[in-house]
């Protein structure tokens, strides 16, 4: 008797097993009569967590263990990853992939954009909360990036610290590991910061800009378009246009001759800059 009760159980476990993948594609789909239609063509894995509010585009994919919560909107063409976490009012445009581990928006008042055809790397932190000590909770605070940038893996980049700011990186910048993006900077575009480069809040990068790695520049400190900043350096002070700079406390090095010629200054442009 008791070994026929045994078979009864290990059956309905193996019921309720086959039935779960199934139930759970259903519950994801079943948003509501218009959302199903969009994500009708969306993968979403039997073991992610989709809130039924959120929004999911067309030809989305959602691998396992990942979590999107209810005021996310998740662009067409968007891939997240394993174990990667949308959460709080955060909008992903379409084409984003958003790798193993990385972690999207955060539940505070306020939003976090993100453009089209970004990859957010591994285990990356985007749009959470700032370190900022005058950020009061509940105030709303904001992030906006723009198209075609590849933020690294393990990198992190911060809300405003105000509800009257944001911070803001424009277009195909190239965000290596372990980078830091303060509360309240402004990056511009076709920038590329090196791995461990660290901007302090309210920090102003212009466009076509360059880090060596380990540089470290300090809040409120603006960065010119065209301008190297040398490896390990440690920046206090603004930094001109097209110039080069290096050093603890960095001093100013030279003309980016290099940086300018690859931008494709001609000589003579280059001459006018001296």
């Amino acid at each position: 008797m008791a070994a026929a009760a045994a078979a009864v159980s290990h059956a309905a476990r193996r019921f309720l097993y086959s039935r779960l993948p199934i139930a759970s594609r259903h519950l994801h789909a079943s948003v509501s009569e218009g959302s199903a239609r969009e994500a009708s063509t969306s993968f979403i894995h039997p073991a992610a967590i989709v809130h039924p509010a959120a929004t999911i585009g067309q030809g989305v994919s959602i691998g396992p263990f990942c979590t999107v919560g209810a005021s996310a909107k998740i662009g067409d063409a968007c891939q997240l990853h394993t174990g990667s976490h949308v959460t709080g009012d955060t909008e992903l445009g379409e084409g984003c992939v958003v790798l193993i581990g990385a972690i999207l928006g955060a539940d505070l008042p306020g939003r976090t954009v993100i453009g089209e055809n970004n990859v957010i790397g591994n285990y990356a932190v985007v749009g959470v909360k700032c370190q900022d000590l005058k950020y009061k909770p509940g105030d709303e605070c904001f992030l906006h990036i723009g198209n075609n940038n590849e933020i690294r893996e393990y990198c992190s980049i911060h809300r405003s610290s105000k509800s009257c700011d944001c911070t803001v990186i424009g277009d195909n910048n190239l965000i290596m590991g372990s980078c830091h993006v303060a509360h309240d900077c402004k990056i511009g575009s076709n920038n590329i910061f090196a791995n461990n480069t660290l901007f302090g809040g309210h920090v102003v990068v212009e466009d076509n800009t360059h880090t060596a790695g380990a540089v470290v520049v300090h809040q409120f400190c603006h960065i010119g378009s065209f301008s190297f900043l040398g490896g390990g350096s440690v920046v206090a002070q603004d930094v001109p246009r097209y110039t080069m700079v290096a050093g603890d406390r960095a001093e100013l090095r030279g003309l980016n001759l290099e940086g300018l010629r690859r931008n494709g200054f001609s000589d003579q442009e280059v001459c006018i800059c001296y």
